[in-house]
């Protein structure tokens, strides 16, 4: 070995221990697991490393190796579980992983819903669920359960979507059959248009599901994560195959504290209001004029009521500044209801061609 990169070596191996050391003293003086994870700490530090990056290395390669170093730390003090949508190797696993690092037991769920029950419950210190796609747009059961939650929002994750056909089969020709969750399937019915207008589209629970029925039953694929293929030794027929490359979905992690401002904040709510000519445009126009940018904005009907609807929105700022408080307290005079979902630190996606 090159004498100069064995002594850079040793210097990295002791400077990152060094760096973990210092990290779990830090990590000691909290009592919880809720104080452990910190959105606001793990942002600045991923600021920080960031702007220090002069390359080579790709910043998610160095946000990469950080996160696995705060990992194992957090492990060494308190071990974390995090429910997520299962099983293994779906996406919202792989939104763990990048989240927080492979040193936490990432703990499936079935459905979304029974997410939110183990959080709720105390079973599990957090949850990860998907909220919405850059493509097919919102989910809705985790819409639904944030309505009845009293959990709040702790931070968002984006992350990038790469499809992939999977199968047993070597030749795509001869393709009967398609499984994969609905979401999948509808971010890559352009290509299976294009290229299988005659396979059987069969929807599962998840895309796990959809490749343990690929590997299963011969003339069948599905369309999973790359990482499926080798978890189920089958081929990949098709990489990347999503209708537009573009494709990210949004997932948000679940507690229950509430996160202190940091001055780049983001703040989720919903309220409720009865559909009569010009009531959005008066809910909406205190935001304007406190100049409080609004970043989405959905509507869903009240299952409750007919003809009532429910609004989730998402802006800048956090529920504890001032011009925040005087807005939402002229909301609370002329909606259904208002719920505060949770704010956040703002978090922007990072490009997959960073690494």
């Amino acid at each position: 070995m090159n004498k100069e990169i064995a002594e850079l070596d040793s210097r990295i191996i002791n400077l990152l221990n060094e760096r973990s050391s210092l990290y779990i003293e830090e990590l000691k003086k909290s009592s919880q697991i809720q104080e452990i994870y910190s959105p606001a700490d793990q942002t600045d530090t991923y600021n920080h490393i960031t702007s220090l990056n002069n390359g080579p290395l790709s910043n998610r390669v160095i946000k990469d190796i950080f996160t696995e170093m705060i990992s194992c730390s957090r492990k060494l003090v308190q071990p974390a579980k995090i429910a997520y949508l299962g099983p293994e190797g779906t996406f919202s696993y792989q939104a763990i992983l990048e989240i927080f690092g492979s040193s936490v037991e990432a703990v499936p769920q079935n459905t979304i819903a029974s997410v939110f029950d183990e959080v709720e419950s105390g079973s599990v210190s957090f949850g990860v669920v998907p909220v919405e796609n850059s493509t097919e747009g919102s989910v809705s059961y985790t819409l639904d359960e944030l309505m009845n939650t009293g959990l709040k929002i702790q931070s968002e994750k984006f992350l990038r979507i790469m499809n992939c056909l999977l199968s047993g089969e070597n030749d795509l020709s001869r393709i009967k059959k398609v499984y994969s969750h609905p979401q999948p399937l509808a971010q890559c019915k352009n290509w299976l248009r294009t290229n299988l207008p005659d396979a059987r589209i069969v929807q599962t629970a998840s895309t796990i599901l959809a490749a343990e029925n690929a590997a299963a039953e011969s003339l069948s694929a599905a369309i999973a994560s790359e990482k499926a293929a080798d978890r189920y030794e089958l081929n990949l027929l098709a990489r990347n195959i999503d209708d537009y490359k573009n494709n990210y979905t949004r997932f948000f992690i679940i507690g229950h504290k509430e996160n202190p401002p940091t001055g780049n904040d983001k703040t989720s709510i919903v309220f409720g209001i009865k559909d009569s000519p010009g009531a959005l445009y008066d809910i909406l126009e205190p935001f304007r004029n406190a100049g409080i940018n609004l970043s989405k904005i959905e509507s869903r009907p009240n299952k409750k009521e007919m003809w009532a609807y429910n609004f989730f929105v998402d802006f800048t700022g956090h529920s504890s500044e001032k011009n925040v408080i005087e807005v939402l307290d002229i909301l609370k005079k002329n909606v259904l209801f208002l719920k505060i979902l949770g704010s956040y630190p703002v978090l922007l996606p990072i490009s997959r061609s960073e690494g």
